[in-house]
C-alpha cells in the first residue's frame, strides 16, 4: 500500500488482494487486542498471549447452544454481522497513504459502520429467546443514547480541520500539527465511544456479570467466536482511526511511515485495554445522564472551537 494519498489499495493491487490484506490486518487486530487482554488479566503470566489462539480453536470446535424458540436465522446474522461491520470499518482507515476504498465521506462510512452495530448486537440479544440476552441488547441500545452524538462530534470536529471527509485528506491536513494538540476531548471522546461500541472497559453493561453475561449469555462456538472476534476488532480499528485522524498516522522521526502508524495503533490497543480492565463498569442509565448533560455540550464547544481554528488559518 504504497500509492500516493487518496488512492486506494483495491486500485493499486486488484480488489482481491487488497480485501484479503484489510480482513488479515482486522484479524490480526483483533488478536493484538485479546493478546494483551490476556496478559494483563493473567498478570503477566508467560504464554498468556496465546491464550485467544487456543480460545478460538475450542470455539471453532464447540456445539452451538440452543435455547427454546429462538429466531435462528436473526441470531446467526447479528452474529455475522457483528464480525463483518467490525472488518468494513477498517476499510477507510489509510495505511501509508492509501485505504481499501475511498469515498467522498470516509468519515461517515466509519460512523455507519459503527452504528449498524446497534443493531447487529440487537438480534444478538433478540435471537435466542432468552431473558439475560434480551436485557443486554436492549442495555446496549440505551448506553447508545449516550456515546453516539459525542462520537459524531468528534469524527466532525477532524473533517472540520481538514475540510475533507476522506481520511487520507485528514492525515495530510496534520503535516504541521498533529489535531489532538488543539482536539484533545476529541480525542478522548472518539477512543470511549469505540470502546462502548465494542461494550469495552466501564461500557461493559450489555455483557454485565449481574445478568449472567447479558447479551452473549447464549452465545457458544462460532457464533460467540465471530462476536468476540468482532468486538476485539472493533477496538482495533478504533485505535487504527485514532491514530489517523488525531496523531497524525504515519508522521514521525526516524522510523518509516508504516512502522510508525503500528507503533502508535499498538500503543493505543495497549491504552484502551489496560485503562478499560481497571475502571469501573458504568450503568447505562447514568453514562446517559451525564452525557447528555456534559459530554454532549463539551463535545459540541469542542467542534465549535475547532471550526473557529480553521477559519483562522489554524490547519492550513
Amino acid at each position: 500500500m504504497t500509492e500516493a494519498a487518496g488512492a486506494t489499495s483495491a486500485e493499486a493491487w486488484g480488489l482481491v488482494p487488497a480485501v484479503g490484506l484489510v480482513v488479515v490486518a482486522a484479524i490480526t487486530l483483533g488478536l493484538l487486542v485479546a493478546a494483551v487482554d490476556s496478559v494483563v488479566l493473567a498478570g503477566g503470566r508467560p504464554g498468556a498471549a496465546l491464550d485467544p489462539v487456543r480460545s478460538a480453536v475450542r470455539s471453532v470446535l464447540e456445539q452451538r447452544r440452543t435455547t427454546l424458540a429462538p429466531d435462528r436465522l436473526l441470531w446467526r446474522l447479528g452474529s455475522s454481522a457483528a464480525f463483518v461491520l467490525a472488518v468494513l470499518s477498517l476499510a477507510v482507515v489509510p495505511f501509508d497513504g492509501s485505504t481499501l476504498v475511498s469515498t467522498s465521506a470516509d468519515l461517515v462510512w466509519f460512523n455507519a459502520a459503527e452504528a449498524l452495530l446497534w443493531a447487529a448486537v440487537w438480534l444478538v440479544g433478540w435471537g435466542p429467546n432468552a431473558v439475560h440476552s434480551l436485557v443486554g441488547g436492549y442495555r446496549f441500545l440505551a448506553q447508545g443514547l449516550g456515546y453516539e452524538l459525542p462520537l459524531m462530534f468528534a469524527l466532525i470536529s477532524t473533517g472540520i480541520a481538514a475540510q475533507s471527509l476522506r481520511t487520507t485528506d485528514v492525515v495530510a491536513a496534520q503535516a504541521g500539527l498533529w489535531f489532538v494538540a488543539t482536539m484533545p476531548l476529541a480525542f478522548v471522546v472518539f477512543l470511549a465511544g469505540g470502546a462502548a461500541f465494542a461494550f469495552w472497559g466501564p461500557f461493559a453493561a450489555p455483557a454485565g456479570s449481574d445478568v449472567a453475561g447479558g447479551v452473549l449469555s447464549e452465545l457458544s462456538g462460532p457464533d460467540r467466536l465471530l462476536v468476540d472476534g468482532g468486538r476485539a476488532i472493533f477496538l482495533g480499528a478504533t485505535a487504527a482511526m485514532a491514530t489517523a485522524l488525531f496523531l497524525g498516522g504515519g508522521a514521525g522521526p526516524l522510523l518509516p511511515a508504516t512502522w510508525w502508524f503500528v507503533v502508535k495503533t499498538v500503543t493505543l490497543v495497549t491504552l484502551l485495554v489496560v485503562v478499560g480492565r481497571r475502571l469501573p463498569v458504568l450503568r447505562p442509565d447514568r453514562f446517559v445522564e451525564v452525557s447528555w448533560v456534559v459530554l454532549v455540550p463539551a463535545a459540541l464547544v469542542q467542534a465549535l472551537v475547532v471550526a473557529v481554528l480553521a477559519l483562522a488559518g489554524v490547519y492550513r
